[in-house]
């Protein structure tokens, strides 16, 4: 048995089914204005409003409803569109919508109302709304323009109910034990149920697994949920290296990396989309050990660490240890890790000083909220113009997320001008070992590579 707070009510749930999402939920209780467009984060239909944050105020993140199993959400306080109209006065996302002619089918409205929700509420906001907050929504009626011009036309954060709830802490993510699914309060409590529960998988935010669970109707014997770890949420600048706790949402990484190089917004705007980074995972993204995975090649090219706990001895679960490892010797082959039984990673270091030049490139079929047929990062230092610290990774080219260490080493000392650059292209032509699948040929795959390369030294050369 948990409970959450649903539109100001609170609700207590017996037991949940295996695979029951929190958008099933709704849907089952008449709440369906959250709809199904895609059951996998990309259409935005299903979103809905939670509240969340660290300090001792809080703030509404719109969220899919459809990758958030239902034990996910004991504890949180949600809102859906329903909750939105009071006393029978539309709330103003919902009066801009109409007003500029943002909904035609209706069918994604409620979606793209629940992210205009949250960006309208949204702590410390200035000026209209972003229509970039609705990323995650899709449309196919409209063709955006009336429902950028509903964000635009929103004017400061509103004084109401619902702004004063965001005064107070959100609701505090508690422990957590029911029939297949556990939420410890510690590392090492986790680390002890991953030793009873030797077939168990871990879950942080779930945009990934809750996928399989849709789309594939995968069901584990038992998940161990991470939500409730504080210290997996723990951010540290320190002079010798950043360290990202495993868990922290990213949406929070770039408001916690003050001095973050313009690299890191620019690669946090291109992975997924709001609704995605409102619960996805630095941690749960690089041990699903997807060769397209966003995180994978930027952190291999600022030459990042993984640390790890883990039982000190099978026998004695009681006594967790740690261990770091390089990015690079965490992929092992096609969505396999390093990772021995009974471990999970608890944070990614990237070491100080940071190259001076570092890129990050995603191609795909679109812009925003797509997986990558190649993503690249390249990071190097060229005092004098001569290379130094090269460190050149790619997605997508290979059974797991690669660098390019042969391609590192002719650069070393090298000057920084085109015919580098095509010794460079030449290694990748006969180094990468890409797959043809929907998304590109291995063929397509090589030359969109080299052509990155040759990006690189365009916008970083002398």
């Amino acid at each position: 048995m948990f409970q959450f707070v649903l539109n100001g009510q609170a609700l207590r749930v017996e037991r949940a089914a295996a695979g029951t999402t929190l958008l099933d939920f709704l849907r089952e209780r008449g709440l369906t204005g959250a709809k199904e467009g895609c059951a996998e984060g990309e259409c935005g239909a299903c979103a809905v409003a939670m509240r969340a944050g660290e300090g001792p105020v809080s703030q509404y993140r719109a969220v899919n409803s459809c990758l958030m199993l239902l034990p996910m959400a004991a504890d949180r306080e949600l809102y859906t569109v329903e909750a939105l109209a009071v006393g029978g006065q539309l709330a103003a996302a919902q009066q801009a919508m109409a007003a500029a002619g943002g909904s035609q089918c209706g069918y994604c409205t409620p979606g793209f109302v629940m992210s205009l929700f949250a960006e309208h509420y949204r702590p410390g906001r200035r000026g209209p709304c972003d229509p970039l907050a609705l990323a995650g929504n899709l449309c196919r009626c409209t063709g955006y323009r009336p429902i950028a011009d509903a964000a635009r036309s929103l004017g400061p954060v509103p004084r109401d109910a619902f702004s004063a709830r965001l005064l107070h802490a959100a609701p505090k993510v508690r422990e957590l034990s029911i029939e297949g699914f556990s939420r410890p309060r510690s590392i090492d409590a986790c680390v002890a149920l991953l030793a009873r529960h030797p077939h168990a998988t871990l879950i942080a935010g779930g945009t990934d697994l809750c996928v399989e669970s849709n789309l594939r109707h995968r069901r584990w014997p038992h998940l161990v949920s991470l939500e409730a770890i504080d210290q997996l949420r723990e951010f540290a600048d320190t002079p010798e290296f950043v360290r990202i706790g495993a868990a922290l949402p990213l949406a929070d990484l770039g408001a916690r990396w003050h001095d973050a190089p313009e690299v890191i917004g620019e690669w946090l705007t291109l992975f997924g989309s709001p609704l995605i980074r409102n619960r996805a995972t630095l941690g749960g993204n690089l041990v699903t050990a997807s060769p397209v995975g966003d995180a994978a090649p930027l952190l291999l090219a600022l030459d990042a660490s993984v640390e790890i706990a883990g039982a000190s001895n099978p026998g004695d679960p009681s006594r967790t240890t740690r261990r770091m490892l390089p990015l690079s010797s965490l992929f092992t082959g096609y969505r396999r890790t390093a990772l021995l039984p009974g471990e999970l990673v608890v944070a990614v270091r990237v070491p100080r000083p940071l190259p001076r030049l570092v890129r990050f490139y995603k191609v795909a079929k679109r812009r925003l909220d797509d997986i990558s047929t190649v993503a690249a990062a390249m990071a190097m230092d060229a005092p004098g113009g001569r290379v130094q610290r090269a460190r050149f990774a790619f997605g997508g080219v290979a059974a797991t997320p690669v660098r390019l260490r042969e391609a590192e080493s002719v650069l070393d000392g090298q000057p920084w001008n085109m015919s580098t650059v095509e010794r460079v292209q030449a290694i990748l032509e006969r180094t990468l070992t890409p797959l043809s699948d929907h998304r590109g040929s291995k063929e397509y795959r090589v030359e969109v590579s080299k052509s990155l390369v040759e990006k690189f030294w365009w916008e970083s050369r002398p």
